[in-house]
């Protein structure tokens, strides 16, 4: 805008055109203007190029009519924006908000806080002074609805509920900022509040820096005898001032508030108004530039565009503006951002500071039906025109129930909709309407609609301890108090009430001003049928009604009625015999009956008796009423019912004629489990049902069902009254009451009830009940056992058992039952008001309809549009597409298959088969050939293969016929066999058939996908060679066969007539251990037994495959299947083979779900990796975890150790694909994934040639280390591998230059020569720079001889000299002097030149120290079968870099060693143990366990010996189990090296007499050596026996039993962990402590890992008895939230707070669990709950250390809001403020910081704290701020001083 102002200098000429344009072009991005540069080119071009007119006029109009209604979108809440200026209206007032009428529909809200600074400081001091203050006024007094006020927008905010909030500003200094003193002049309309009271007039609050603003008391006159009633103005009074004069440049501003002027006031072009500091509420002259259908663009103060929408046109003159009309307008709002102005033409805003007359609308909460559309906003909402021709306005969010579901095309000009009139928006003069269905359908919209005595629904929303919320509307809640949470008074009211759950509550108050509303849920009251008490005008003498007592005193009891109402029982009334003492009689909260004796309304009196017998007039009706009701229904009895109203689990009805109230459950509506919820959707209040039968009655509550084989029984009297009329074997017809594990109970009419018991409850296994029968599902049950004395009976609800006769004939009467209901929903809908619903009830299947193609979705399926009504929902499947290629926009025919009721969506088909109908004339009785073509859950909709025609057919023959086996079910595409029993369509279009055997069911093709298609997969000849035999088996036959032959997955059986079947090795054992072989259990030529399942999902047997009639009804393709399985899941599959090229397992988990093992994910053992074949056999079981499917959707992939993560921080087994020199590695995972190793993390120890030993195709085991952009990177370093070993890091990760200090000794490898110097890594990404003075003390004239002896990749030491942070620069130097290294140079020269010349050194010189450091990896290994006589010594590949190292060490002073080496203390306490054995089962164990430097100098040069395990460093517990050595030096086989062993055999083998003779030799001294180093104090234990020798000798260190048992653990022996635990329990002192607690603390780690939940209760115990209980329930509980135990944390957390709630550090410890856990609502009600169990005195600590909680893991605006308070009530609490700074600073802005600092040191508190605060400050100010700001502080230091010192003067 700077630019703009340039461009218009006060008083310039309207030449300057350029600019202005160029502006409103940009503003037309934003779609706002409709100023095109098209129309602006044609009015330039127009006298030049006349022909090219019409052309430009089209562009425009098209221009124009395509984005004209964006141009003037109207605003919605997510155009508006933080800082926004806005004119708002005052709509309500609240004691602590306003409530704004916002332009076009919007709402906010201003806080008591934002009216002024003056009003602020004023509530301020009456919340100090804890006494109201005279002079200060309640917002009710200061404002008044329709007031119009300038808003700024503070923030915009989303509520608890979800809902969008906007937060407003009045305050003066918010909405004035955008002026400054200079910019003030004479005329300017500005709003301020009074500030203060002056004698002469009142100070004003304009907001304007540097400005004071004064009203004289005679400019004010006016105002307060007409507008204020004649009382003086207050603090914080809202007000419209003009300036009148101004003084000292703006410093000082003359103020006027009379009506004439303020009403007048125009803004002028003097007033130098720019788009910068331009305010809502100005009126302006204006110039009409542009007039379309949706608003005018207006242009204004010369320079300036503005937008009316069309809810702001002058509705008197709507319709005739014209262009260049001169016009007076209102400024609405201007946005900050893309300078929009929006203006007002409405004549109510071109007066200011008249309020708004109109403040509401007559219909309010009026249900509109058929209200048009007038025109839609898609970023804001959609105008509809009422009957009466007004305007009216929806908001975006209320056109939908949800997002989901909003369709714009709905919202077209012209369509119609119901709506509801919610509010009323005085801004817009417009009713807010909403289309909502739970909002038109609500009972209640507003406070005022509810009446006192009304019985609402609600929904519970919480409980707290003042009562219970239930939400009654969209915007209302309600309170029910404790006493009417029930009858009685409830103590655990959150046992009977969940959040979410719907009640009845009748309504006792309802203030709609205070929005307070009071509720009862005791039932006597909600159901009770006499008059209610609303006045006391109500209250007739004689009336009977019923009251809760709220006081029982000796006089008598107080009943209070409904809003308010309250009377007096006295003594002598409340019983007929005398009560000497009320209290013990009657109690608070107790309902009662009373009667009116005698009620005073004027004085709000009533008397009141219990004595209700005195008057027995009142009993006779009710008595005589109830009679009727005994003689109106009876239980067995038939009746007709009307619907009263829908509730969530059925109808309430009345019974006529009587309208006796009944329920109807949603389940009794239909004998059909699917046909109940139907009903219960299209049934509506009004709607009669015929033929209902009573169920039960009693205690008034009358229970009907209308199942019509119910209904059937009863009235063909099959239903036995008692038990006496039951006999075993008799049928009865009855309904599911309930179920359960054991069995599910059956009721019949009679009310009678029996068991069916898990055995005998279906003729199929039963795994769960549930599976089978649903509540209120309609059976037939056979009585197999009755015992009248206990009135119980035994029921078989098995088919067998239960048979109806003829199975075809009750299969067709089930259908023609169900399709009968259907037609009856049909009718329902066809009685709606709605076109869409009417023309759904219309639809039948077999109907055709052209369409045309909206999308094809990603699954394959299309959505078509263009049926008959614009909404309807039309879908073909992907399979119902017929394999056709379709696009958007194609015509299409299509037939429909069946219509859903409950979406409200039609199922098509384009099959041609279907489209192309034949005609052909088919006989009743016929078989025909059909392919299921849509599946419902009772019933299925096939086509005749013949002629296309579309058959229904029952999928169940029975009532009780209900569950499927996966392998039973039928699938779309599938072939059956149908017998007609109809021949033409009747009203439901289609035809009726019954399904023949199952055996002659056919599969549908299978897909030609040549992924599904294993390329190993081998068909057993046995299974296709003679197979092609008629045969007459169907599912579950039993069947005897023999054993023909058997193969490692399946057993192949001839069954009698040659038939040929196979049973998979899954189904033969019930139980499969892990390791075995199924089929191995059977013998060629056994005789077995078996069931025909015809599918492979059974557990029981046997799928039989006998070519073209086979009994394969696997329905489900085996790429469905698979989709069944979780990633994570554990399955049983068995080992097909083994496949040596791709490298990996082939298994099967089922007859066709097949998988595929990785060979890096079978095992963890690098021995089991080299010989898979060792470890596992063909036909073998194995438990494996399942990792997803295989790409192409055809496999699973699985893994034998745990799930298979590659993410960061994880630890994999990998195998090198590449080796680049003076690079690193490349390794490759399973499925794909690729890694790179960095040279500086192939070894913890840098060695010469670091790569030497690596060869493709190498295992290795890597940490990843990050994986980012989808490269992992990784480290094959044993510190990240097997961190457990604690092992030593000679050479420490460099990843930037912050892990560099000056003076570090590092090493690395030379990267490069350059004119300046040598350049050196440290790590993967630093480099370093070495300038030549630095490099030698020797300085050669060539480079070529640096290049000569200074190789790429040459490993050198090296000393930091300088970093440099700011250029990521770090100086290094090889000066011997700074290294304590050779010179590099001179070193150099010793070193051979290449390769083959290192290796010929080597071989010469092998005796020599120190000349062996880079030989390779085969000479090391001949050189270790020369030197010891052993049959194959193979080292391990992590411990080459040690034996490198030490090969190397003499090199080295043991100084400089020590100084580059982090140690790491030994100590293991409870901290270090916590993380115990978390991923013990799924850490891949290669042998990494690093040696330890023991060699002494002289042994230095031999390879290194057998690795020891690493336990120096502490105790973990979470080291790969297989990563444990052998003790002994020599190794049986190796387990790591990938090489073959056979060479070294032969090697052995022809060795001479005297190379043996010397390798015992060898041998001796190596014996020697062992014996030497055992003697060795420094020596590490590696066995039993050295711990046993160590923990004697130091019998009270818990890190070596901790050690020892982590010995044990890695050898994964449990049980002498836990003997190694007991004995150091019993060895260590008494006195130890804190030594037996670490014990302790391991072993309920160890319980927590590995033992069950008994045995770590039994250890937690113990330990409590024998140490303090508090230290060991703060373990556990860590161990828990570690381990991820979070519920049993819980509980354990709240033992603590009963046992110790006086320990602070248990509250504080749960605190933070639950905050870790992200439940911050219930960590803020334990920091409650604290605060009432602990001491005052620990108040404030335990409060900081919540805040300080808030601030790390909650919110931090909490926690400010927490410290707030503190300090408040505590402001010397230096230690509080101290944490405070702490925190603001970790997390805070630098605002925040210096906000705080200002206030600390402005607090009156002693000189030496003063000190600290100050010190921090200017520390503070050193590190983040600035020279000037730390000045600054300096000074305010000074002037503290300063100021002090004069005091004490």
């Amino acid at each position: 805008m700077a630019t703009l102002e340039e461009s218009f200098p006060r008083g310039g000429t309207r030449k300057i055109h350029k600019p202005e344009k160029a502006f409103q072009q940009s503003v037309e991005q934003d779609n706002l203007f409709d100023i095109s540069a098209e129309e602006g080119s044609t009015k330039r071009k127009k006298s030049q190029k006349l022909p090219a007119k019409t052309k430009k006029l089209k562009i425009e109009k098209r221009e124009s009519s395509k984005s004209a209604r964006e141009k003037f979108e109207i605003l919605s809440v997510e155009s508006l924006c933080e800082g926004m200026r806005i004119l708002g209206c005052v709509k309500e007032v609240n004691e602590l908000e306003l409530v704004i009428s916002l332009p076009n529909g919007l709402q906010g809200f201003v806080q008591v806080t934002e009216i002024c600074d003056a009003y602020t400081e004023k509530l301020n001091e009456q919340v100090t002074q804890e006494q109201p203050l005279k002079d200060l006024l309640h917002l009710p007094e200061l404002f008044s609805p329709g007031m119009l006020v300038r808003c700024v927008v503070s923030s915009l905010g989303i509520t608890e509920r979800g809902k969008k909030s906007v937060k407003l500003s009045l305050n003066p200094k918010n909405v004035n900022r955008v002026l400054s003193a200079e910019a003030l002049k004479p005329g300017m309309l500005l709003t301020g509040t009074v500030s203060s009271l002056e004698d002469h007039g009142y100070l004003v609050d304009i907001g304007v820096d540097g400005t004071r603003a004064f009203l004289p008391l005679l400019k004010a006159q006016e105002y307060i005898r007409q507008k204020n009633k004649g009382a003086k103005l207050k603090v914080g009074q809202y007000l419209n001032c003009i300036i009148e004069k101004m003084k000292g440049n703006g410093g000082v501003v003359h103020l006027s508030i009379g009506h004439s002027e303020v009403s007048t006031a125009l803004a002028t072009e003097e007033q130098s108004w720019t788009l910068n500091n331009l305010l809502p509420g100005l009126v302006v002259k204006a110039q009409v530039q542009k007039v379309t259908p949706f608003g005018l663009t207006l242009n204004f103060l010369t320079f300036f565009t503005g937008v009316v929408d069309f809810m702001h046109l002058d509705p008197k003159k709507a319709g005739t503006y014209f262009s260049n009309q001169a016009v007076k307008a209102c400024i609405l709002c201007v946005h900050p951002r893309t300078r929009v102005v929006r203006l007002s033409l409405r004549p109510i805003f071109l007066q200011p500071g008249r309020p708004l007359s109109r403040l509401s609308c007559q219909h309010l909460g009026a249900v509109l039906n058929d209200v048009p559309v007038q025109g839609f906003f898609k970023k804001a909402g959609a105008t509809f025109r009422l009957k009466d021709g007004v305007l009216a306005y929806a908001r975006l969010s209320h056109l939908s129930d949800s997002k989901n579901v909003f369709n714009p095309e709905a919202f077209k000009p012209g369509n119609t909709h119901k709506c509801r009139i919610i509010d009323y928006s005085q801004m817009d003069e417009l009713a807010l309407l909403s289309l909502r269905t739970s909002i038109i359908e609500a009972q209640y919209l507003r406070y005022h609609d509810i009446k006192p005595g009304a019985v609402v629904k609600g929904t519970v929303l919480t409980i707290k301890p003042y009562g219970m919320l239930v939400k009654v509307g969209e915007q209302m809640r309600g309170l029910v108090p404790p006493m009417h949470l029930a009858d009685i008074l409830m103590k655990n009211p959150e046992k009977k009430y969940h959040i979410g759950d719907e009640v009845k509550c009748r309504v006792l108050l309802c203030d709609p001003e205070a929005k307070k509303l009071m509720m009862t849920l005791k039932k006597t009251l909600v159901e009770s049928k006499l008059p209610a008490i609303t006045c006391y005008a109500d209250a007739k003498p004689g009336l009977q009604t019923h009251g809760f007592i709220i006081r029982v005193k000796d006089y008598g009891c107080i009943v209070k009625f409904y809003s308010d109402v309250q009377g007096l029982v006295p003594k002598h009334e409340l019983s007929t015999e005398y009560i000497p003492d009320p209290e013990r009689v009657f109690y608070t909260g107790q309902v009662v009956k009373v009667a009116v004796l005698n009620s005073e309304p004027p004085k709000e009196r009533m008397l009141l008796s219990f004595k209700l017998l005195r008057d027995p007039e009142p009993k006779k009706e009710p008595a005589g009423h109830n009679q009727k009701k005994g003689k109106a229904i009876n239980v067995g009895q038939l009746v007709d019912v009307k619907v009263l109203e829908k509730t969530k689990d059925g109808l309430e009805v009345a019974v006529l004629p009587h309208n006796t109230r009944a329920f109807l459950p949603t389940s009794h509506l239909s004998d059909h489990v699917t046909n109940g919820p139907l009903l219960h959707h299209w049934l509506q209040a009004g709607d009669t049902l015929h033929r209902v039968l009573c169920l039960s009655q009693s205690e008034g509550h009358v229970l009907l069902c209308r199942k019509p084989a119910l209904v059937s029984a009863v009235e063909g009297g099959q239903d036995p009254k008692n038990f006496s009329e039951i006999h075993p074997g008799m049928l009865l017809v009855g309904f599911v009451k309930s179920i359960k594990d054991y069995g599910v109970f059956i009721q019949f009419p009679s009310g009678l009830s029996g068991l069916a018991p898990k055995a005998i409850m279906s003729d199929k296994f039963v795994t769960s009940t549930s599976d089978h029968f649903v509540e209120g599902q309609t059976v037939v049950a056979k009585v197999t056992n009755v015992d009248e004395e206990k009135q119980r009976m035994l029921l078989s609800l098995r088919l067998s058992d239960c048979g109806l006769g003829d199975l075809a004939t009750t299969s067709l009467l089930l259908l023609s039952q169900c399709l009968e209901e259907l037609q009856g929903v049909l009718s329902l809908m066809s009685n709606r008001d709605s076109v869409l619903i009417q023309t759904l009830a219309e639809m039948t299947p077999g109907m055709f309809l052209d369409l045309v193609v909206q999308e094809v979705l990603e699954d394959g399926s299309v959505v078509f549009s263009g049926g008959p009504v614009p909404d309807l929902v039309l879908r073909a499947s992907r399979y119902h597409r017929g394999g056709q290629e379709v696009e958007s926009g194609q015509k299409k025919k299509v037939v429909i298959l069946n219509v859903d009721l409950l979406k409200l969506e039609v199922h098509v088909s384009l099959h041609q088969d279907l489209v192309n109908r034949k005609a052909k004339k088919l006989r009743k009785g016929s078989e025909h050939q059909a392919i299921v073509q849509y599946l419902e859950k009772s019933f299925a909709i096939a086509s005749l293969v013949e002629t296309g025609h579309l058959v229904a057919f029952s999928l169940t023959s029975h009532l009780n016929d209900t569950f499927r086996f996966d392998s039973e079910k039928l699938q779309v595409g599938q072939g059956v066999s149908l017998t007609l029993k109809t021949t033409e369509p009747g009203v439901t279009g289609l035809l009726l058939a019954v399904e023949g055997p199952a055996a002659k069911r056919t599969m549908r093709p299978p897909r030609k996908d040549s992924e599904t298609v294993d390329e190993d997969e081998e068909v057993d000849p046995a299974l296709t060679v003679g197979t092609i035999k008629k045969h007459t088996l169907s599912i579950g036959d039993m069947v005897t066969g023999t054993v023909k032959s058997i193969k490692p997955t399946h057993v192949v059986v001839t069954l009698k007539d040659g038939i040929i079947g196979c049973i998979h090795a899954s189904h033969i054992l019930d139980d499969v251990p892990e390791g075995t072989s199924p089929t191995s259990k059977l013998k060629v030529g056994k005789t077995v037994t078996a069931r025909v399942i015809g599918g492979r999902d059974m557990k029981t047997f046997n799928e039989l495959e006998d070519g073209h009639t086979a009994l394969n009804t696997h329905s489900v393709s085996p790429m469905e299947k698979i989709k069944h399985y979780q990633a994570g899941q554990t399955v049983t599959c068995f080992l097909k083979k083994y496949n040596v090229v791709k490298k990996w397992l082939e298994v099967e988990i089922a007859p066709d779900i097949r998988g595929r093992i990785p060979l890096l994910l079978t095992s963890l053992s690098f021995k089991v990796l080299k010989h898979p074949d060792k470890k596992f056999r063909v036909g073998q079981a194995l438990r494996a975890t399942i990792v997803g499917p295989d790409s192409s959707k055809a496999f699973l992939r699985l893994s034998l150790i745990g799930p298979h993560k590659l993410e960061k921080g994880e630890v994999a087994i990998g195998r090198v694909v590449k080796v680049t020199p003076n690079e690193g590695l490349t390794v490759s995972f399973p499925f794909g994934k690729i890694g790179t190793v960095s040279l500086f993390h192939i070894s913890d120890s840098y060695s010469e040639t670091p790569l030497e030993d690596f060869v493709p195709q190498k295992v290795v085991r890597c940490y990843i280390l990050s994986t980012e952009d989808n490269v992992l990177t990784l480290s094959l370093r044993s510190s990240r591998t097997n961190p457990g070993t604690k092992s030593k890091v000679e050479d420490p990760e460099i990843n930037s230059i912050q892990d560099i200090k000056e003076g570090q000794l590092l090493r690395g490898y030379v990267r490069s020569i350059q004119p300046h110097g040598v350049f050196f890594s440290l790590g993967p990404s630093v480099v370093g720079l070495a300038r030549y003075p630095h490099v030698s003390q020797h300085s050669p004239s060539k480079k070529a001889l640096y290049n000569k002896h200074l190789p790429e990749g040459k490993l050198l030491t090296a000393r930091v000299l300088r970093l440099n942070h700011q250029k990521n620069l770090v100086e290094l130097s090889f000066l011997p002097g700074d290294t304590g290294e050779p010179d590099v140079l001179s070193a150099s020269l010793e070193v051979p030149l290449s390769e083959q010349e290192e290796r010929k050194t080597e071989a010469e010189e092998k005796d020599q120290k120190g000349e062996k450091k880079n030989q390779k990896r085969n000479e090391k290994n001949q050189k270790w079968l020369e030197e010891v006589e052993l049959p194959s010594k193979e080292k391990q590949q992590p411990q080459k870099p040690q034996a490198q190292k030490r090969g190397r060490q003499e090199h080295q002073e043991p100084g400089s060693e020590q100084e580059r080496v982090s140690k790491k203390p030994k100590k293991a306490g409870p901290s270090e143990e916590d993380d115990s054995l978390l991923d013990v089962y799924y850490r891949e164990g290669e042998e990494d366990g690093e040696e330890t430097n023991m060699l002494s100098k002289e042994k230095q040069t031999k390879p290194a010996e057998a690795p020891r395990l690493q336990l120096s460093s502490g105790f973990a517990w979470n080291v790969g189990l297989d990563s444990l050595t052998p003790a002994l030096p020599p190794l049986a086989e190796s387990s790591d090296s990938e090489e073959d062993e056979k060479p070294h055999q032969a090697t052995q083998k022809k060795k001479s007499k005297k190379e043996r003779e010397l390798e015992k030799q060898k041998a001796e001294k190596e014996l020697s050596r062992i014996e030497e180093a055992l003697m060795d104090p420094g020596r590490q234990p590696e066995s039993a026996d050295d711990f046993d020798r160590l923990v004697l000798s130091s019998p009270n260190s818990s890190i070596l039993w901790l050690q020892y048992m982590a010995f044990h653990l890695q050898a994964t022996e449990i049980e002498k962990a836990r003997a190694v635990a007991e004995r150091a329990l019993k060895t260590i002192s008494f006195r130890e402590e804190q030594e037996k607690l670490n014990v302790w603390v391991a072993l309920l780690n160890l319980e927590n890992m590995y033992g069950s939940q008994e045995s770590l209760t039994k250890v937690f115990e113990r330990a409590v008895q024998y140490n303090e209980p508090l230290k060991v329930f703060l373990h556990l509980a860590d161990i828990y939230t570690k381990s991820e135990k979070f519920q049993e944390a819980s509980e354990l957390y709240n033992r603590m707070l009963k046992r110790f709630r006086q320990e602070k550090a248990v509250w504080i410890k749960y605190g933070a669990f639950l905050l870790r856990r992200s439940q911050a609502g219930a960590s803020h009600c334990v920091l409650q709950r604290a605060l009432e169990c602990l001491p005052s005195k620990e108040h404030v600590d335990v409060i900081a250390k919540f805040a300080q909680l808030e601030f790390q893991l909650g919110d931090p605006e909490r926690a400010k809001a927490i410290f707030e308070n503190t300090l408040t009530t505590y402001p010397k609490r230096t230690d509080v403020w101290s944490v405070y700074i702490d925190m603001t600073i970790k997390h805070g802005s630098q605002k925040d910081v210096r906000d705080i600092f200002e206030r600390v040191i402005h607090l009156s508190l002693a000189p030496k704290k003063m000190k600290f605060f100050f010190k921090r400050y200017l520390d503070y100010e050193k590190q983040h701020g600035t020279e000037k700001d730390v000045q600054a502080v300096k000074a305010k230091a000074l002037e503290y001083v300063e100021a002090r010192s004069s005091v004490e003067d």
